[in-house]
C-alpha cells in the first residue's frame, strides 16, 4: 500500500499540520496510520490531545523505519510518514529512499524557497535508488492577495519539482484545531473552507499515483 512522507527542510512549514490532516481526510474512505519520524514527537502530541477513539493512530518511529513502514502497510490502506525538518536528517534520507510519495509543503516566503532547493537536491540523489520516488510541492499557508505569494509561487516553478495546482490558504482554524487535537474535519462548520482544500489536494495527489 502507498507511503507518503511529509518532507521539508526548514520548521514551520507546516509538515505536521499537513501529516495528520491529510491522514483524517484518508480516513473518510480509506484505513491510515501515521508514523512520526520527527524527533520533536508533534504529531504523537496531537494524537494524545485527541479524545476521538476513532482518531487515526500515530505511531513514534523505530531506528527501522522502513521495515516498520512496510508492516504497517500490510495493515492499513496508507501510511504517512511526518518526517523532521531538514533533508540531512538520517529519518529523512531514509524514508526518500523508499516511499512512494514526497508532499513538501512550502511557505510562500523567500526563507523556505531557498531551504526547499536543497530538498530538490535530496529527491534527486534519493531517485538514484528509488526510482519511481514521486515528489510534489504544497504551497501552504498562502495568502492569496500579497504579492509575495504569487512572487515565491512563480520562482518555485524554476525549482525542477512539481507543484501541486492546489494551494492551502493560511487559515487560524488548523491552529486551533490543533490545540484541541483534532483535526479541520473535526471541526464542524469552522472547518469547511479547510477541509474542503484538503479534500481537493487528495484527489490531486491520488489521481497522480493512479
Amino acid at each position: 500500500m502507498p507511503v507518503i512522507a511529509l518532507v521539508g527542510n526548514k520548521g514551520g512549514a507546516g509538515k505536521t499540520t499537513l501529516s495528520v490532516n491529510l491522514a483524517s481526510c484518508l480516513a473518510k474512505r480509506f484505513s491510515v496510520a501515521v508514523i512520526d519520524a520527527d524527533p520533536q514527537g508533534s504529531a504523537l502530541q496531537w494524537r494524545a490531545f485527541s479524545e476521538n477513539e476513532q482518531a487515526v493512530p500515530v505511531f513514534e518511529a523505530t531506528d527501522e523505519l522502513e521495515d516498520q513502514a512496510q508492516q504497517l502497510s500490510q495493515q492499513y490502506q496508507y501510511v504517512l510518514l511526518d518526517c523532521p525538518p531538514s533533508v540531512h536528517a538520517i529519518q529523512t534520507t531514509t524514508a526518500l529512499a523508499f516511499v512512494d510519495t514526497a508532499l513538501i509543503p512550502v511557505q510562500p516566503s523567500p526563507v523556505d524557497l531557498w531551504a526547499t532547493v536543497h530538498i530538490e537536491n535530496a529527491v534527486q540523489e534519493a531517485r538514484e535508488t528509488n526510482p519511481p520516488l514521486r515528489a510534489l510541492l504544497v504551497v501552504n499557508q498562502l495568502e492569496t492577495r500579497t504579492m509575495l505569494s504569487k512572487l515565491v509561487r512563480d520562482a518555485l516553478s524554476e525549482i525542477g519539482l512539481p507543484i501541486a495546482n492546489t494551494s492551502l490558504r493560511r487559515r487560524a482554524i488548523y491552529r486551533s484545531s490543533a490545540l484541541e487535537g483534532k483535526s479541520v474535519f473535526e471541526m464542524g462548520r469552522r472547518g469547511t473552507d479547510a477541509a474542503a482544500e484538503l479534500e481537493q489536494l487528495i484527489t490531486e495527489v491520488l489521481h497522480d499515483d493512479s
